[in-house]
């Protein structure tokens, strides 16, 4: 929720899958001598106990530092970290636009901190070969609480994905015990009792509605969505797209599993594909989806909406309470707008967002240090544990919160976050440093859920109770594949882009599809995918 979820890597599939990998269970034990390694850890550290160093540490950390709550050195999450496990934390601080290309400058350099967070799946693919990262795999029983959420919450399937071609991993995944889903469509639901509508719960039945409303009101374009930039129909194709059991917009990946064939097809070729490209199209033809959806700015599309040009919006929690709702107050006091859950297509009722989310890399230099293993239970405590990562989130029970007798957790009378608390005059991530994208993801969905309002609490309920989407199988690429493949990626990427809008806004008629297919190919689809399905029955045959 602190950052722009959609670029979580969520892995979708559209059938069943039995994985029978030996690596699924559990790690193989740690065989390396750390013996040399142990100052400052804690001799018998196990699940929801409390970390503390038996000496002073500090650890370098790579520190993502965001223009909302820029990094202060006074802030009450640094001296209470310390105070709780012995350890300061040694921001190297990045400012949040530049953060992917220092880190990688600071990695080839050989200059990065031991603590590398905010990477997201696949990106640690790119210092796997170079030795500048830590497997990861190969020392998690020095972390008792991830291993023991993997275990508890049957994360195996996920964690696998995340696979080497040596059969090890090289990112430490923020871990959710439930997928959190959260961007859907708003509906203005004042005007749809005007009309005697009913709220949709497909996408059929939004299409009905869309028709209705142009009836009513044809000089609008009933839905206009915003996030068009930089990717055309970021969300709108994300969401359909999962919804036809496919993987567009935001979420595209080249890769999807067959579960009848047990093998990988080319995304932007299938059946599935193409039947989202066709509800899209068809919602433009008819004047029901305004077709500058793919190319305006957020604000154009809020303005639409706030002043009655269009119904429908793209939404998650915090864009619905802070931006669209007050939009819509200051132009149109009785509108009453909804975000809706994820609207039920061709792939069922789903829930397709990943359980896994960005996570930390490790410095290979790490391993060197006499404190090596400290910090290892540091980061277990931190991010892992269910204390660790309530205080992360809330901050010191008596001045950022309190808990009422049921042990529901209040913020205090003068700390606010979210709009939460309005009267509050201290914000928790600006002031005291809580809530901090660098410190807190993942959990169990009552921590996750905790800060949401109850509107979006049912919303996730409803999610909650669909049924997650299967987890495809590993195909860890070789270093002289993985080469091969980044050369094709690109162009096939935009390629797939380009003629997907094209087809969309009427561009490219749809009966051409068999043409485009065939271009695919010409741009190297096939043999991205024979190279995908080779890494796959190599990885299956050395693993199980």
């Amino acid at each position: 929720m602190l950052d722009r979820t959609w670029r979580r890597v969520a892995i979708a599939a559209a059938g069943l899958l039995t994985l029978s990998l030996v690596a699924c269970s559990e790690e193989s034990p740690q065989t390396t001598d750390l013996s040399a390694n142990r100052a400052g850890a804690m001799a018998d550290y196990g699940v929801g106990d409390q970390f503390k160093a038996t000496e002073p540490l500090s650890f370098s950390t790579l520190y993502n530092n965001h223009s909302f709550y820029p990094l202060k050195n006074e802030w009450l999450f640094w001296s209470e970290l310390t105070k709780r496990t012995n350890v300061k934390i040694d921001p190297v601080a990045v400012p949040l636009s530049d953060y992917e290309q220092k880190r990688s400058l600071l990695i080839g350099a050989g200059d990065a901190p031991l603590i590398i967070p905010k990477t997201y799946h696949p990106q640690e693919n790119a210092f796997v070969s170079s030795g500048a990262i830590l497997p990861v795999s190969d020392y998690i029983d020095l972390m008792p609480n991830f291993k023991d959420k993997i275990a508890r919450w049957k994360l195996e399937p996920e964690i696998n994905t995340l696979r080497q071609s040596d059969g090890k991993y090289y990112l430490l995944p923020g871990v959710h015990e439930k997928p959190l889903h959260d961007y859907s469509v708003a509906v203005r639901v004042d005007i749809l009792d005007q009309l005697g509508l009913q709220v949709p719960k497909t996408w059929d039945e939004l299409y009905t509605v869309l028709k209705a409303l142009k009836a009513r009101y044809p000089d609008t374009y009933p839905f206009s969505e915003r996030w068009g930039k930089p990717t055309p129909g970021g969300n709108l194709l994300n969401i359909i797209g999962a919804s036809c059991g496919t993987q567009a917009g935001w979420n595209y990946q080249h890769t999807t599993w067959d579960p009848g064939a047990k093998k990988f097809v080319y995304t932007g070729a299938t059946e599935q594909y193409k039947q989202m490209l066709q509800y899209v199209n068809k919602l433009v033809a008819e004047g029901l989806l305004d077709p500058e959806s793919f190319t305006q700015t957020d604000d154009q599309a809020r303005q639409k909406l706030a002043n009655g040009k269009s119904f429908v919006i793209g939404a998650n929690a915090q864009t619905l309470v802070n931006e669209n709702r007050p939009d819509l107050a200051k132009t149109q006091p009785n509108a009453k707008l909804v975000k809706i859950p994820l609207l039920v297509g061709p792939a069922g009722e789903i829930n397709p967002t990943s359980r896994l989310e960005n996570g930390i890399m490790i410095s290979t230099k790490a391993k060197e240090s006499k404190n090596f293993v400290a910090m290892m239970q540091f980061v277990d405590w931190l991010w892992y544990s269910d204390a660790g990562q309530e205080f992360a989130k809330w901050g010191v029970e008596g001045t950022t919160y309190t808990k009422d007798a049921s042990g529901k957790r209040i913020l205090t009378a003068d700390v606010n976050v979210l709009g939460l608390n309005p009267q509050g005059s201290k914000h928790l991530q600006k002031e005291f440093g809580f809530y901090n994208g660098v410190f807190t993801y993942g959990g169990n969905p009552e921590l996750v859920q905790s800060f949401f309002s109850p509107e979006e609490q049912e919303f996730q309920k409803v999610m909650n109770a669909r049924k997650p989407v299967v987890v495809p199988p590993p195909y860890p690429f070789t270093d002289e594949e993985r080469e091969q493949v980044s050369l094709w990626e690109t162009p096939l990427k935009d390629f797939v882009t380009q003629n997907g809008l094209r087809f969309i806004l009427g561009q490219r008629p749809l009966t051409e599809w068999d043409a485009y297919v065939g271009e695919l190919k010409a741009k190297n689809s096939e043999q991205y995918i024979t190279l995908v399905n080779k890494a796959y029955e190599r990885y299956q045959k050395e693993n199980g």
